[in-house]
């Protein structure tokens, strides 16, 4: 295993509860209703693709930019106030950078949201972040873990990543990744090459090195 690759909301962050107040205040603003199902399509996903699903859900002619920014006023605003780490995740991430593991934290959020997180994740915790800023085509595609890998100069198939989300497994398994999924608002089905867990708690550093050199 030459590093360890983390997701940030949902499986770092308990931030998906965050995201779904916002884009409920969102949706009211243009006229719509928002629930848990719409939430679920969106899991993982990026902003565009989150705003364009709005707008189609409330029938609205708002201008996609103006609908981004009120989303990212909402997401910074709130996280500026404090985040609240996933269970296991402070001692996870302590102890791989313990091991001497280099790190990245490979999100679809945008750059200010993942900005808003890391003081309370930890900026020390990571060697590069890649948002979706900093790619074009976004989870599911393997573009941000094949970004990530190659930023560490090394190879994505020596490295595990730690996800919550179907687009992020796809993700990360495309990229030729070894994946430990800690599903939160989505299930996620066991598959070789993928460890399935129910917290950030029953992984450590042996974990991850057991699922890097064997597979599953």
């Amino acid at each position: 295993m030459d590093a360890v690759l983390f997701d940030m909301d949902g499986l770092l962050v308990d931030s998906e509860k965050i995201w779904f107040q916002v884009e409920t205040e969102v949706m009211e603003r243009l006229g719509g209703q928002w629930g848990p199902t719409d939430q679920e399509n969106l899991v993982g996903g990026s902003m565009p693709s989150t705003v364009a699903y709005m707008l189609r859900a409330a029938g609205s002619d708002a201008d996609p930019r103006d609908v981004a920014a009120w989303m990212l006023a909402g997401m910074t605003s709130r996280l500026a106030e404090g985040v609240e780490m996933m269970p296991g995740a402070a001692e996870l991430l302590a102890a791989v950078r313990h091991a001497g593991l280099p790190t990245a934290l490979v999100t679809s959020s945008l750059r200010p949201i993942a900005e808003a997180c890391l003081d309370g994740i930890g900026r020390h915790n990571f060697d590069r972040v890649v948002t979706g800023d900093d790619v074009t085509r976004t989870k599911p595609d393997p573009e941000p873990y094949l970004t990530a890998a190659g930023l560490l100069g090394v190879d994505p198939a020596r490295c595990v990543v730690l996800e919550d989300s179907p687009n992020g497994v796809t993700s990360a398994t495309a990229a030729g990744c070894r994946v430990v999924a800690v599903p939160s608002v989505l299930p996620v089905p066991r598959a070789p090459g993928r460890l399935v867990v129910a917290s950030l708690r029953e992984v450590d550093v042996e974990v991850l090195r057991e699922l890097s050199v064997a597979g599953l």
